[in-house]
């Protein structure tokens, strides 16, 4: 145990630090039984950097299996190759609107307190439009992270990395074989693109993407096989949304859709803001997924209400034993 995990175990004694401190032990625990985890990212977190500390944890087997906003698969390959060329806005608090639509003209796309160029995204989305053209043309179809993987393995593509090639989430997913789901996958700027592309008549028809149905089943097929080798799973949840709920779902389905009595999910914790509220989801106390099959009255279960940005690469550093 290092600076960073003496430093969680000498101060996190209550409220949130402790919730903390008791969600990085139990991820180790479940690690030490044999188990797995599955991670699921919502937010802005790629844009926040996450890649930083997640990579790490995708490297050293801590992380085995990914759900995401399409816009965090995205960004964090756009951050990977043009960092360098955002732009931070540290006061965006007291932006007005005539401030924002500056932004808007100069193609500042802002997320927070960074503004992403809208040269960024023509730069992938021009790689992605000729894969994406002949996969339709040839009638076959890929999940959108193996697009992702397919750009990062092109022969001169680290030549444009403008930050360490050990700081993208995704690439180490690509490099540990992990699958990153994302189930709103139109919902994103490539998805956008991708959509007046085929409007424009440009490729052919919608079927070069796999569906959310069928990443689904994908899901459904990847937890089978671990439960087949008596793997528990857990499920470390990063804000709210489609991120997490469509994945957590995988389990109930199995159980009341195919009718197969396997193991509930084996640990849970999410990170968020959100306050307890009437039909939120992101809110939502742990306990309320035992009423719909997730979880059981024995599951580890971690509600840490705070900002993800901090508390997430704590977490990861205790992990890792930092």
């Amino acid at each position: 145990m290092t600076s960073i995990s003496q430093f969680m175990e000498k101060h996190f004694k209550h409220f949130n630090a402790r919730e903390t401190l008791d969600a990085a032990r139990a991820w180790n625990s479940l690690l030490d039984a044999g188990g797995q985890m599955f991670l699921t990212l919502a937010g802005a977190m790629s844009t926040a950097e996450i890649g930083i500390s997640l990579s790490q944890m995708i490297r050293q087997g801590k992380v085995h299996g990914i759900c995401c906003t399409a816009a965090n698969l995205e960004e964090d390959l756009f951050n990977l190759f043009n960092n360098r060329e955002y732009e931070l806005v540290p006061h965006y608090k007291d932006l007005t609107p005539q401030q924002e639509a500056e932004l808007r003209d100069r193609q500042l796309n802002r997320v927070t307190d960074t503004c992403i160029p809208e040269t960024v995204m023509h730069q992938v989305e021009k790689i992605l439009y000729d894969m994406w053209r002949d996969a339709a043309e040839q009638g076959t179809a890929k999940y959108p992270w193996e697009y992702f993987y397919d750009l990062l393995d092109l022969s001169d593509v680290e030549d444009h990395f403008q930050v360490d090639r050990e700081h993208s989430w995704v690439l180490a997913a690509k490099e540990m074989g992990l699958p990153i789901y994302a189930p709103g996958w139109a919902d994103s700027t490539m998805g956008n693109k991708y959509t007046a592309l085929i409007m424009e008549g440009k490729i052919k028809h919608h079927h070069a993407v796999r569906t959310g149905t069928e990443q689904l089943e994908h899901l459904a097929n990847w937890y089978l096989q671990r439960v087949e080798a008596d793997v528990p799973v857990g499920f470390f949840q990063i804000g709210g949304g489609i991120a997490g709920d469509f994945p957590i779902c995988v389990v109930p389905m199995i159980i009341q859709d195919l009718k197969k009595p396997i193991p509930y999910w084996a640990y849970f914790c999410q990170i968020s803001d959100s306050t307890t509220s009437y039909g939120s989801y992101s809110g939502a106390v742990p306990n309320e997924k035992i009423t719909w099959g997730k979880l059981d009255v024995a599951t580890p279960k971690y509600m840490i209400n705070s900002d993800a940005s901090i508390v997430a690469p704590l977490i990861f550093a205790y992990v890792l034993g930092q």
